[in-house]
């Protein structure tokens, strides 16, 4: 479902949440949490991305988000996507598929060659995700998330434009 002012709450979890941002530099104020949830609502307005919640089934309670921005990287502009699950339906393929059809309304809707995911070098289950659909590991980054946080980051890249299932280029 497309992001709207009633999923603050979802983002509220996630960013307060220091378990869930252990891999991105810890719990988040309430003026970054207001500020992420600002930026969600304009990624589905700008025409060039889009941030959603993620059910299991369309009746079903939000169990996580996910989304894809415009990111200017090594001089091109491309996607970058992102995505949390809660804890307690962690480890059901709910993210595989969730990036599955986010993956394919990229495809679909956008011409952009090349959609990126940054996770931290230590995420052990968003690196396995990044790997099982097909993205490139291109290497490890610095990034800085939040401001003023350091962290190292796998730049995997997918490529929008080759067949889907063929092998990473």
């Amino acid at each position: 479902m497309p992001w709207s002012d009633a999923d603050l709450w979802v983002v509220d979890r996630f960013l307060s949440d220091p378990g869930m941002m252990q891999h991105l530099g810890g719990a988040q104020s309430r003026e970054q949490i207001l500020d992420a949830h600002s930026r969600y609502l304009e990624t589905g307005t700008s025409g060039s991305g889009g941030m959603f919640t993620i059910r299991s089934t369309p009746d079903s309670p939000v169990v996580g988000n996910i989304g894809y921005w415009d990111k200017s990287w090594r001089d091109d502009l491309v996607y970058e996507t992102g995505w949390m699950i809660f804890p307690e339906y962690q480890g059901r393929g709910l993210a595989t598929e969730a990036l599955a059809a986010l993956v394919e309304r990229v495809r679909r809707e956008h011409s952009r060659r090349f959609l990126h995911a940054f996770p931290e070098v230590g995420n052990v289950a968003s690196n396995a995700l990044c790997r099982r659909s097909g993205f490139a590991n291109l290497g490890a980054r610095d990034f800085e998330y939040p401001p003023r946080n350091h962290l190292q980051c796998n730049d995997w890249r997918l490529d929008l434009w080759a067949a889907p299932g063929s092998l990473p280029g």
